[in-house]
């Protein structure tokens, strides 16, 4: 049976829901059931992390691909050394087309705008490898405005809730406020005065990052919605917007 998975954005007055596919099929090979640990250790120098998300360079360890959208191009560069089997599953998908015309099928200004479910719906999607796939949370990665993440069912961060859905945080207000030095390094916080959902932090994949093109992400936030089937938020788009294609700029060494 197909379902809708979720988010619960503690920051929001109301819960908003982020939707990927579930119910495993026939595997292809098996997918990791165990996620990092969701909060770092005490013994970690936060201040020293590596905060690739910070900087518009590409690294020899990462990707680079254009999401291009009936809108517009977006360029996001992706982390496979801290969400490898995210970073993999999107990048297989990229490449052999899964998610070409594929629409943004839930819209929420200045939360998010989603993606990566063939049925548009919602209930749809699956990993490349035929099942879940546990988050990946990482300290090096964070919910800043432009982040890409993926999408998951509700229940234990280390349980197997990912399929193909993704999203893509857009929100410019300043997030810094009540964010705790010993659990953010300090350019994070100071990051998340240009923006972000610093809420769904530690619970869901962060894998990449938009270094080219918020402004079109910020145009797909802007269309109109209306109301979804549950009545429970205005997050469907009137009109249909589509991913054209997605096409691979740099893939990382290995």
């Amino acid at each position: 049976m197909k379902t809708k998975k979720f988010i619960a954005a503690t920051a929001l007055v109301t819960s908003l829901l982020l939707f990927a596919a579930c119910g495993p099929k026939n595997e292809k090979k098996s997918a990791d059931s165990s996620a990092t640990e969701t909060k770092t250790s005490e013994s970690v120098d936060l201040n020293a992390l590596d905060l690739p998300q910070l900087s518009e360079t590409i690294g020899e360890d990462e990707d680079l691909v254009e999401m291009v959208t009936t809108e517009g191009t977006i360029e996001i560069k992706l982390f496979p050394k801290y969400a490898p089997k995210a970073v993999e599953n999107f990048m297989t998908h990229a490449k052999d087309g899964y998610y070409d015309n594929v629409t943004f099928h839930r819209i929420v200004k200045d939360f998010m705008i989603q993606s990566g479910d063939p049925k548009g719906d919602g209930t749809g999607g699956e990993s490349i490898w035929n099942e879940e796939f546990a988050p990946e949370i990482s300290p090096n990665l964070y919910h800043l405005n432009g982040a890409l993440a993926m999408a998951r069912t509700g229940g234990p961060v280390t349980d197997k809730t990912q399929g193909s859905q993704f999203y893509i945080v857009q929100n410019e207000e300043n997030k810094s406020d009540g964010l705790l030095k010993d659990e953010y390094p300090e350019k994070i916080i100071e990051a998340y005065k240009n923006g972000g959902t610093p809420a769904l932090d530690f619970n869901y994949s962060v894998f990449g990052q938009v270094i080219k093109g918020m402004d079109i992400v910020n145009k797909i936030s802007d269309t109109e919605t209306k109301m979804n089937e549950s009545g429970s938020e205005k997050s469907v788009p009137v009109k249909d917007i589509k991913i054209e294609k997605i096409n691979i700029l740099q893939e990382a060494k290995k």
